[in-house]
């Protein structure tokens, strides 16, 4: 058994003894997902946007890089088993979101370091400035959720994502030095070509709109987005858990932005609950809710046609946003066939 052979099956053991080795949910296995061999060095991703952002960097180089997230799951909220951290341990590289958002990644990090493993680490989140968890919220509601925290969702800002992007670059200029050049150049075409024509097409949606206020039945994930482009950010769950719950409090507080306002459209998360959004539509002048996510988790669909960050935020973030900030109605905001397909989605 090779020394990273042995590592992994000690990690994995105590992976497991510390979190209970929870099954992964029934989900296809992909080609960013596979368990095969690789010929050249390998990278793992704990999250899907700097898995993306990881593979574009590494194009056209032997390096592979792999999402540990199956499909259809948020990056955060779930517990992998423990062949998560054997696959950790076996990849040349792991790519993570810095500590305190993924518990089960700072406890594979932890378990790395506890066993001299050489597997490089690479925090997407180094260097990134982060707001206050409540910037967003109206200022009677700063004690709502983990006031007193930061907010770890700053990959929704297109210009924050720049930094997690250099900070992958660097990571893999270390690992292979003589690709280099070839690094450089894929992620400075990147930031240019992708990232920033997509904070440029925000900034002319939310530019175009007069609305200041976006109401979204889903989890405080979004904030980042109205810190960045001048509109409040009104999630119906003020914490930052997917799953967390809805209170009779918090639809009270939605229906009254939503009669303020004059709303007729919320945004609902692709990966939670419908439950919420429907109620608004029953007791709410609301017409219907269409998609939004923070690029937590991928559909098998998107997987099939090589959705990545660009993919969604053009095809599910932006058409939602020119809808719910009045900008434009449902049938002109996407592509053909997109009101019909998302609105009221199940």
């Amino acid at each position: 058994m090779s020394r990273r052979a042995a590592l992994a099956a000690g990690g994995a053991a105590v992976l497991t003894g510390v979190a209970g080795c929870t099954a992964l949910p029934s989900a296809p296995v992909r080609a960013d997902q596979a368990d095969g061999e690789d010929d050249g060095p390998v990278a793992v991703a704990s999250f899907f946007s700097f898995y993306d952002f990881a593979r574009k960097i590494a194009r056209d180089t032997p390096l592979t890089v792999r999402n540990l997230v199956p499909t259809g799951l948020h990056g955060h909220g779930w517990e992998p088993n423990a062949s998560i951290t054997r696959r950790i341990i076996e990849a040349d590289a792991f790519v993570h979101v810095g500590p305190g958002f993924q518990p089960w990644a700072d406890r594979a990090i932890e378990t790395l370091a506890g066993d001299d493993a050489d597997t490089a680490l690479i925090d997407a989140r180094e260097g990134v400035e982060l707001v206050d968890l409540a910037a967003s919220l109206d200022p009677d509601e700063e004690g709502v959720g983990d006031g007193r925290g930061q907010d770890p969702h700053f990959w929704l800002d297109p210009r924050r994502a720049e930094r997690s992007v250099a900070n992958i670059t660097a990571g893999f200029v270390d690992l292979l030095p003589e690709y280099a050049d070839r690094f450089r150049t894929n992620a400075d075409r990147y930031r240019r070509d992708v990232l920033r024509r997509i904070d440029a097409d925000y900034r002319a949606i939310f530019d175009a709109t007069d609305r200041d206020v976006v109401q979204l039945a889903a989890h405080n994930a979004f904030q980042y987005i109205g810190a960045r482009y001048g509109v409040r950010m009104r999630p119906l769950v003020t914490n930052l858990a997917a799953s967390g719950d809805v209170k009779p409090a918090d639809i009270r507080e939605a229906a009254r932005v939503i009669e303020t306002n004059d709303i007729r459209y919320i945004a609902n998360g692709v990966f939670e609950s419908r439950r919420p959004a429907k109620q608004l539509l029953r007791e709410t002048g609301v017409e219907a809710y269409f998609p939004v996510t923070p690029y937590a988790g991928v559909r098998e669909d998107w997987v099939e046609n090589d959705w990545g960050y660009e993919e969604i935020a053009d095809n599910i973030n932006m058409p939602t946003f020119q809808v719910v900030l009045g900008n434009r109605p449902p049938e002109a905001a996407g592509p053909d066939g997109w009101a019909d397909r998302w609105r009221n989605f199940e």
